[in-house]
Parts: C-alpha cells; structure tokens; sequence
C-alpha cells in the first residue's frame, strides 16, 4: 500500500506539477517541500485505487536503494509496480541482459543458452521488456519459472511494446517485478522517445552487471543498447558481451560488442559463463 506522500508526489505529477527527474531533485527534494504543495489528492488516490499497480517513492522506507556510485540527476525518485519490489534491492543477485530488438535465429539461440546458466546459478536477470533481446531473456525466465524484472519506458496502463503484455503478466506470476518511473503519458514524441533511454539506465543501475548481447554501432541500426552500457561504465558495473572473435567480427549487429573490445570489457560464451556469475 503507498504512503501519503508517495500519494502527493504522484498527484503533484498527474497535476503537472512535477514534470521532470531534475526538476523534482531541484525543487521537491524534501519531505517539508512535498507536503507544503497545495494539491487535492482525493481523485488521485480513486484512480490509483482502481489501478492494478502501487506506487513507492524516494521518502519510503521501501524505496529500493540505491548505488551510492549514481549522481543526483539520475535517482529515480517515484516507481509504479506490479511485484516484487525487493528484487531490486538485490544488487549481487541482479544481472541486466540487453541487446537487439531483431536478433537473428543464431543470437536468440546463444543468448538463451547465456540465459539458462545464469538463472541456473541462481541469479535474477533484468531487462526492459522490448522486442527482441529481453524478451528473449525474460521467457527464458517465465519458462523455468524464475524471477526476472522489467524496467519499462512506458506507464503501467500501457505495456510496451502492447505484444507484451501477458509476458508482463507472467513475469509478475512469476514472483519478478514490471516497474516504470511514469505514471503520465509523455506530452511530446520526444519526450516519449528519451524515455526508452532514461529507462536503460535503471537496468544498469539496480544490476551487479550488465551483459551485452548484441548491438549495432551508433547509426547503424538499432543501437539503444549502448546507454545501457555507457551507464553502467559510469556507475561502476561489471560489463560483458557476447562476442565470438571468429564467427562475429565484422558484422553490423555486433558493432557496438566489437568496440567495447577496447574498453575494460569481458568476452563472455557459455564457456566463459563462470566469469560472470563467480564474480
């Protein structure tokens, strides 16, 4: 059940109010703040008590922690759920999987064999629940009846990708967590467009490490991985991709895999899966 000032701070953002992350951190980053807003949270709390997610917020005694290696501007200060929550709490027990939204038949068939041994060792794996890559890993998940978490760039009223829903649905059956910092819809298509960005950030910071299944590079096709991987650089996490020197180097779709090469990056196979998850 959410508290009262999760409550208004989610009111505060339905009134337009809170409009932004860096926003919130600039004006509202107290609790005095918050409470101080003149805003009628009864229509709000009849629409959150209709709903079929709960809300937390950074003043919460539940709110997930977070790494201390993550800068002001990127904290998350309000999440919508359907779950378990705690999972995110589990830093050491997380591992991100990320990658293509169109991977060919000989990736998808690599990255559920990556998938299959880390949930094997016992971890819980974390993805966004796009097209592609994690929802590859996330079925892995549902199948063994394992727990994963989706971060998501979209409201919990509207799944997406909308295909997804019932995969959202087992993830919960599941015993994971659907997760999103959004409660609105986004006013602009830029807005709703840097919103898949923004959510990249939350798989690499509530991830011990972040695996790389494959990504073109920067303008060469469908390269949202890299935020990923960039924010995960920044906060200090173990990164690995999946990258076979003999059968990948060259392709288009391991471009980004390729590049990270020069970077304090890790080659990971199903030989090599022991790297990652003994860490």
């Amino acid at each position: 059940m959410y508290s009262q000032i999760a409550l208004k701070i989610y009111s505060a953002i339905c009134e337009g109010l809170i409009t932004s992350r860096s926003l919130f951190w600039k004006n509202f980053s107290t609790e005095e703040k918050i409470n101080a807003l003149d805003i009628n949270t009864d229509k709000y709390e009849q629409k959150l008590k209709s709903s079929d997610f709960d809300i937390v917020c950074y003043f919460d005694e539940n709110f997930p922690k977070i790494p201390e290696s993550v800068p002001g501007n990127d904290r998350p200060f309000l999440f919508a759920y359907r779950g378990y929550l705690s999972l995110l709490n589990a830093f050491d027990n997380n591992i991100a999987v990320i990658g293509v939204k169109e991977p060919n038949d000989e990736i998808a068939k690599r990255e559920k064999k990556i998938v299959s041994k880390i949930i094997e060792y016992g971890f819980c794996v974390v993805s966004g629940l796009a097209d592609g890559c994690d929802t590859i890993a996330h079925t892995e998940c549902v199948k063994n009846s394992c727990k994963t978490v989706a971060f998501l760039p979209s409201t919990l009223d509207k799944i997406y990708p909308p295909k997804n829903f019932g995969l959202s649905q087992k993830i919960v059956e599941n015993g994971g967590l659907v997760v999103s910092e959004y409660v609105v819809e986004p006013k602009s298509r830029g807005e709703g467009i840097s919103r898949f960005v923004e959510r990249d950030r939350l798989q690499a910071m509530f991830s011990k490490e972040v695996v790389l299944i494959a990504s073109y590079r920067y303008g060469e096709g469908d390269s949202g991985s890299r935020h990923a991987m960039q924010k995960a650089k920044m906060y200090g996490k173990q990164r690995f991709i999946m990258f076979d020197k003999q059968k990948d180097f060259g392709k288009a779709i391991f471009g980004l895999n390729q590049d990270l090469l020069k970077e304090n990056v890790t080659i990971l196979t199903e030989k090599s899966i022991k790297d990652l998850v003994l860490r």
